[in-house]
């Protein structure tokens, strides 16, 4: 009978512990699941986690950023590198509507600072990328003889192509230009508006205008025009880049890592190919 009571007692404790091993158990799951974790997840992506940035940048740069996005990938394979080119304005107004733009690249202040006043850019990250100069061209075969920009007064030129002032910052710089210069009224009914630099030097190429004022970056990469002559830099507001990074960017870290690299020896030295100058830090 003891021998019983005995096997009966170890059997009740055997499951008291079992038991007890279960509640702690339960207990320590529970703690798990409700305790802070130690590294809480990043709100924004990794530069090393895989991820595809879009790139709003000013028409006068598509040449050089497509060339450096390879060089960009072999350094970081994980990104895409994505860009929509057009006149800063239009990539300005398209931001304010709620475009997924991670990298702004305005040709201009202006585009730059009203959405710096609206709160759509990530703190700390504006800064100026790049200077540029303002020329005026004429097509390879012309029989329009002009050395400055005072002659487009003259008669026999009947159409300038400049960028629309109110959205392409090329065309902000020509009218500053030409106000100075004391001869705005005198020559803008021959104004051709196009709504980006690319278009100005569509028109130009193809003779469809008699002149066309552009930067000279983007004259420098055409065989069928001629430059005749650069504006002083006096006569317009300086020509900067500004570049920044959205607040709304979902890829902050990664955003933040390209436009490190276009600060890279090798980045600088496909703008200046380009014929960009570099703003010194």
């Amino acid at each position: 009978m003891g021998k019983v009571i005995e096997k009966i007692t170890r059997m009740r404790a055997n499951y008291w512990r079992v038991g007890l091993l279960g509640f702690l158990v339960t207990v320590l799951v529970a703690c798990a699941q409700f305790a802070p974790q130690a590294n809480p997840p990043n709100t924004t992506q990794s530069a090393a986690i895989p991820s595809t940035l879009l790139i709003a940048a000013a028409a006068s740069l598509q040449k050089p950023l497509q060339e450096i996005t390879p060089l960009y990938s072999q350094a970081n394979p994980n990104q895409t590198i994505n860009y929509n080119f057009a006149a800063s304005g239009a990539l300005q107004q398209q931001i304010e509507q709620g475009a997924p733009v991670d990298i702004f690249i305005s040709a201009a202040a202006k585009q730059m600072k009203a959405l710096q006043e609206k709160g759509l850019l990530a703190s700390s990250t504006t800064e100026n990328l790049l200077t540029n100069q303002l020329v005026l061209i004429v097509p390879k075969q012309t029989s329009v003889s002009l050395t400055d920009f005072q002659q487009l007064v003259q008669p026999e030129v009947k159409r300038i192509s400049i960028g629309e002032p109110r959205s392409a910052p090329v065309g902000q710089y020509a009218t500053e230009v030409l106000q100075n210069l004391k001869i705005l009224e005198q020559v803008q009914s021959k104004f051709v508006l196009g709504n980006s630099v690319k278009s100005v030097m569509t028109a130009v190429e193809t003779g469809d205008v008699d002149a066309g004022i552009v930067y000279t970056t983007d004259a420098q990469g055409s065989d069928k025009v001629t430059v005749v002559a650069t504006a002083d830099e006096r006569l317009h507001s300086p020509i900067r880049y500004p570049i920044a990074v959205l607040k709304s960017s979902q890829s902050i870290d990664a955003s933040n890592q390209y436009v490190k690299f276009l600060h890279s020896d090798i980045a600088k030295a496909v703008f200046k190919k380009y014929g960009f100058g570099i703003v010194q830090p």
